[in-house]
């Protein structure tokens, strides 16, 4: 019987290699708080990735929110319906109004030719993702925020080690988050992180992420517990000896797939990021009107034959519950995005993932 096959899987090292880490936490007895495995973390993190400045996290939901807080973002962010809950939900949760704005067809990304029409007085940031670790136009973005004075926060969640024209996409906006969750291509099992450019917006940052504690007596801000253990910071340092393997063999089932799904009538591979860009974090098809089953035909044969790809991104952030009554919510405003939550479908891709088992993905899809 053939074993499930699931849109990405976590990837563990040996777990021999990280015996000694759980050995040397229960020696020294330091489980949170800023620990040296938690320091360590992010020295390399700094270094791999090519940013200054690093503030780890227990996951990136709450990198989200304490991203927000410490650059005092206020009133109305101009943000993509074309995403994970958390980068819409930190919003709300600092009493800001998302406001809505559609993507580009060709990345999904934020359209930067349509942000300027939704600045209004109250807006004071710009939020864009970038999904499947695709970079955003961050120049055009940019200028815009330079224009009307603007704050950027990116969510780079899916972006980890993604390089655009000038180096490290994560070294753009004012801040940029990253998650470490179990599905994510750099993973801590739970985790996140903020990418800040100086040393002053760091120390801010970690005061917020521990409560407001400066010192033992000294509380500065209305702070939250964000902080990452130990043993997700070991594990993240473990991670980070095996990570140009994983992208490596990442990047071998993006061109399997772009390879063997070029002359299938009806599914769109979503342009590739570039060669020196992508992280290969997720693979993308777009199931049009002319290919033989709807996107949720092809979603539930690939299930039934023990395939479990992931419908990201549907539905639309703007069509949940509390974001509906928006009028930036409303789908006129966004048929772009609409379009492509209406038909996009993630494929399995991850390291572990077998060429045979590849194959099985590739052979329902031609064959329907």
């Amino acid at each position: 019987m053939n074993q499930p096959i699931y849109v990405t899987q976590p990837y563990l090292p040996p777990l021999e290699e990280f015996i000694p880490y759980l050995q040397e936490i229960w020696v020294n007895k330091i489980l949170t708080n800023g620990g040296p495995f938690h320091q360590q973390l992010e020295k390399e993190l700094c270094d791999y990735l090519g940013v200054k400045h690093i503030s780890l996290f227990t996951n990136g939901t709450i990198a989200l929110v304490t991203a927000l807080q410490a650059l005092r973002i206020t009133g109305e962010v101009i943000t993509t319906p074309y995403s994970f809950v958390a980068t819409a939900h930190s919003l709300l949760w600092n009493g800001i109004k998302p406001v809505f704005v559609d993507v580009d067809p060709k990345t999904l990304n934020l359209d930067p030719a349509r942000i300027e029409a939704a600045i209004t007085p109250q807006t004071t940031a710009i939020m864009p993702v970038h999904v499947y670790g695709h970079p955003c136009d961050v120049d055009a973005i940019q200028k815009i925020a330079d224009n009307y004075n603007l704050k950027v926060i990116y969510d780079a969640a899916h972006a980890f080690g993604v390089q655009c024209h000038c180096g490290s996409v994560l070294n753009h906006g004012d801040l940029s988050v990253l998650s470490f969750h179990a599905t994510k291509v750099f993973n801590t099992f739970e985790g996140g992180a903020i990418v800040c450019p100086d040393e002053k917006t760091k120390q801010r940052i970690d005061h917020l992420k521990n409560f407001g504690f400066v010192d033992e007596v000294t509380v500065v801000a209305p702070g939250i517990n964000g902080k990452m253990s130990e043993f997700n910071a070991a594990l993240g340092l473990l991670q980070l000896k095996h990570i140009d393997s994983a992208l490596a063999r990442r990047k071998q089932i993006d061109a399997t797939y772009r390879e063997q799904l070029a002359g299938v009538k009806g599914i769109h591979c979503l342009g590739d990021a570039g060669e020196a860009q992508s992280n290969h974090a997720y693979f993308p098809i777009l199931v049009q009107p002319d290919y033989p089953l709807s996107r949720d035909a092809l979603y539930q044969k690939l299930k039934d034959n023990g395939i479990h790809g992931r419908r990201y991104f549907y539905p639309l952030i703007s069509d949940f519950p509390m974001y509906r009554g928006m009028l930036s919510a409303q789908r006129g405003n966004l048929p772009v995005a609409a379009a492509a939550a209406a038909t996009v479908l993630c494929l399995p891709i991850y390291p572990a993932l077998t060429p045979e088992a590849q194959k099985r993905v590739i052979d329902i899809i031609r064959g329907a």
